[in-house]
């Protein structure tokens, strides 16, 4: 789209050529003449300047280059970027080697992909996009402007807002790992899983991340939660909005993070945990059941988890322990 076009979705002003014709996003060093690039820092300035860009993002216009102006040129990127990937219009329709049950509601304007299978009663809305190979069990039902990339398999009750990006290999609404031992024999007994699986709008889930339903009432992963490559999200986990849960994580049943919480790589997460509004778990963070971790904004690290701080001191007290017994040995 044309540059003032496109400043006029951001919401912004632009300095230069408005005809100049936008087609896509990249770095200053692979930028085509149709590319638009950002820069924040003097560095990055100068180097859009010589880029072969049609166009740059930044906090004040550049000299030579067509500009839009942004007081947060990378968050404004990406935000363009949305815009040009969303002007492309996908093919709607349904592959001819899709297995469609009858009584499924797909939209008109919907795409299904080779090899899939959509069972009874799913429902697909407006401009969904379904990959090559995934399968939605009866009862599943999928929002509008969702995209599935490829081989997700979505069990009955999970149901997906809309605007949510599900990556290829993920495992939505499986059984949770939940036995009940009988005492006397030692044999496992299956708890009930009849629950079900709410997933929020404008969610993204990770390749071959699973996330489990809950197992009497439901596991719910709240508007705009991002989850990355292979987390694991136990029955009836409450997570909140705005959450980021980097990759290996996992998250035991019947825990709760709420609304803004950041979790790094590998953290584990037991039963019945709570984390606060705000909390960071730095990676391979512990947290052992039915623990509360509270402090918007502080960073919890080790494990068992305690604020950076504390664990920092820690680590110090123990070398200074070491430098001593090295000296009287």
């Amino acid at each position: 789209m044309k540059l003032s076009e496109l400043a006029d979705k951001l919401g912004l002003t632009h300095a230069g050529d408005g005809d100049l014709e936008i087609t896509g996003v990249a770095s200053p060093d692979s930028a085509g003449v149709h590319d638009l690039v950002f820069a924040e820092g003097e560095r990055a300035l100068d180097e859009a300047r010589t880029t072969k860009a049609a166009a740059v993002i930044a906090t004040g216009s550049v000299a030579g280059k067509p500009t839009l102006i942004s007081t947060h040129p990378k968050l404004t990127f990406a935000r363009a970027a949305q815009v040009l990937l969303g002007s492309t219009t996908a093919r709607s329709g349904i592959h001819p080697s899709a297995v469609v049950d009858p009584s499924a509601r797909v939209a008109p304007d919907a795409s299904i992909g080779a090899q899939c299978f959509i069972g009874p009663s799913v429902v697909v809305g407006s401009r969904t996009r379904i990959g090559e190979g995934c399968v939605l069990l009866g009862q599943a039902t999928i929002g509008s402007n969702c995209v599935l990339v490829a081989r997700v398999t979505v069990y009955p009750g999970t149901t997906i807002g809309d605007r949510v990006t599900v990556h290829a290999g993920a495992v939505l609404g499986s059984d949770g790992f939940g036995y009940v031992r009988d005492g006397k024999t030692g044999e496992y007994v299956k708890f009930p899983q009849r629950g079900r699986l709410d997933i929020e709008d404008d969610v993204e889930i990770g390749a071959n991340a699973t996330i489990d339903r809950g197992a009497l009432d439901a596991t719910v992963i709240g508007r705009g939660t991002k989850i990355d490559n292979l987390v694991h999200v136990g029955h009836n986990v409450r997570i909140g909005m705005n959450v980021v849960i980097a990759g290996q994580t996992g998250v035991s049943g019947s825990s709760v993070i709420e609304d803004g919480v950041i979790v790094g790589g590998q953290v584990g997460i037991a039963e019945h945990v709570t984390i606060e509004s705000g909390a960071i778990l730095g990676a391979q963070a512990g947290v052992p059941s039915n623990k509360v971790i509270r402090g918007k904004g502080v960073v919890f690290w080790g494990t068992p988890a305690r604020p950076i701080k504390d664990y920092l001191k820690e680590l110090a007290f123990l070398a200074k322990l070491a430098r001593g017994k090295g000296k009287r040995d």
